[in-house]
């Protein structure tokens, strides 16, 4: 277990996923069935997940009902602010400034040039997932974009070590949108949960009110489907 425990995750890594959903305890009924987890107060009106007693996720309320109920990944960064100015410099938008969360780490929501959301974590007491690449955990965010070239550029200049490091197993990668979902599709990130039986997993999605968006297909990482939850929120099983 050591390898997968979050004592330190180099910047650029995938180190924290979370759920913006509009009913949370409708949120805690679905995931906890759907992959085991418990759920704890964490911060405000969110919830942390755990696995076995370790961090694996959070699900928190939206804001405001006009946002997207989404799944987003958070990299991290030692340095959040720094990080978000260099995001800025290569024709990124930051959707939210470097916030605080108590003790727990500061967070940032920024969109890459194509307009991809994803987030930005800078641990405090909170550093991350502490288990990640077993069942029922993350295991990979892939980036569905229209221009591969300018991603490989854009995130290759922010997290060129965790992208290109010979010694790190990649836990990110980028395709065009089109392979997958129809052409007019913008620009995401989805977040792949391990899983032991795909289709298992494919069908309790739907019988706990989750529907398919992408039937089961293969890919260089593994055999993905990409579904719903009960309440709208993309994510992808992946079966390695």
């Amino acid at each position: 277990m050591a390898e997968n425990r979050a004592s330190a995750y180099g910047e650029g890594v995938p180190c924290w996923v979370d759920a913006q959903l509009s009913d949370v305890e409708a949120g805690k009924r679905f995931y906890g069935e759907l992959f085991g987890w418990t759920f704890e107060v964490a911060f405000g009106s969110s919830v942390l997940a755990r696995l076995g007693g370790e961090p694996v996720a959070s699900l928190g309320p939206k804001a405001d009902g006009r946002l997207p109920t989404v799944w987003t990944v958070y990299f991290a960064t030692p340095d959040a602010r720094a990080l978000t100015r260099r995001i800025a410099a290569a024709g990124g938008q930051v959707v939210m400034a470097p916030t605080s969360l108590e003790d727990l780490g500061t967070a940032v929501l920024a969109a890459d040039p194509d307009g991809a959301v994803f987030g930005l974590w800078q641990p405090g007491t909170h550093p991350g997932f502490g288990r990640r690449r077993e069942p029922n955990t993350f295991v990979w965010a892939e980036l569905y974009t229209r221009d591969t070239a300018a991603a490989n550029t854009f995130y290759g200049d922010l997290f060129h070590d965790a992208l290109f490091g010979a010694d790190t197993e990649p836990d990110f990668g980028r395709a065009d949108v089109s392979e997958v979902f129809p052409p007019e599709m913008p620009p995401h990130f989805v977040t792949h949960f391990r899983v032991t039986d795909l289709d298992g997993a494919v069908g309790a999605v739907q019988r706990l009110g989750g529907r398919v968006q992408v039937p089961p297909f293969e890919t260089s990482y593994g055999r993905v489907a990409v579904v719903t939850d009960n309440q709208g929120a993309s994510f992808a099983v992946l079966q390695r």
